[in-house]
């Protein structure tokens, strides 16, 4: 499944660029990396957007894990009055609905997780169960933690991020920053050093190992949309060790 494709483009200046040519509108993309430039995130620059196509920057150089840890807690300090984000936006080839709510529970359960359960690709049973969790146990859970509503990346993971030091792809929002860190160790391919630098700049408040598979139920639901297969025995195991 692709929903975008990549070309390293040379210049006859020399520069090299990196054309993004997308199903989706492209401008969505670009006010995520606006979003987070402003924020003080290490992205590409933009020359160029289009409904069709984003051109910028070819990044590349040495790895430091480190210190893109410490960027990241230093980007997730940027806050709103509540969650959300002015426009809804794109995770992967799907659409984010975004909104904006006083309540991190109550947006975490209707517009991150509720949002997925009328697709078939969802089985019943699971949505079953899941629709249950966001009436109950999950907005219980996510209830007693009040975080501030932080500007996240919002798809963060290895395959996000350019030689250990920039971001791309984004769906950004204003949410629990411990949901940015939930995904980002959730598949690996991240070094530790990472999050012990992100926690060392800005500690976890207590309770997060709890609220952690709770806040990868979003994540695993985009993937068993846009994958099926093992996704959904995750999905399953997820909330067999949550108890729901």
């Amino acid at each position: 499944m692709s929903w975008a494709t990549l070309h390293r483009v040379e210049r006859a200046d020399g520069t090299v660029r990196a054309v993004k040519e997308t199903d989706y509108d492209a401008r969505l993309e670009a006010r995520g990396l606006w979003a987070l430039e402003d924020a003080g995130a290490p992205v590409p620059e933009i020359h160029e957007v289009t409904r069709e196509r984003i051109v910028m920057e070819w990044v590349a150089g040495a790895a430091d894990w480190e210190l893109l840890g410490r960027r990241l807690a230093h980007v997730h300090r940027t806050t709103a009055a509540a969650f959300g984000f002015p426009h809804d936006n794109m995770i992967g080839g799907l659409p984010q609905r975004n909104g904006w709510r006083s309540s991190w529970a109550e947006f975490f359960a209707d517009a991150r997780v509720r949002v997925h359960l009328d697709d078939p690709t969802v089985p019943a049973d699971l949505t079953k169960r899941l629709s249950r969790a966001c009436d109950g146990p999950m907005r219980a859970l996510l209830d007693e933690h009040q975080p501030a509503p932080s500007l996240i990346h919002g798809d963060l993971w290895s395959g996000n991020i350019v030689d250990g030091r920039w971001l791309i792809d984004p769906a950004v929002a204003y949410a629990d920053r411990e949901m940015e860190l939930a995904f980002l160790t959730m598949f690996g391919g991240v070094p530790e050093t990472l999050e012990a630098a992100y926690r060392e700049a800005w500690p976890l408040d207590d309770g997060w190992e709890r609220r952690r598979p709770a806040l990868r139920l979003h994540h695993l639901l985009v993937h068993v949309r846009l994958f099926g297969g093992s996704y959904t025995q995750r999905l399953a195991e997820t909330l067999d060790g949550l108890g729901w």
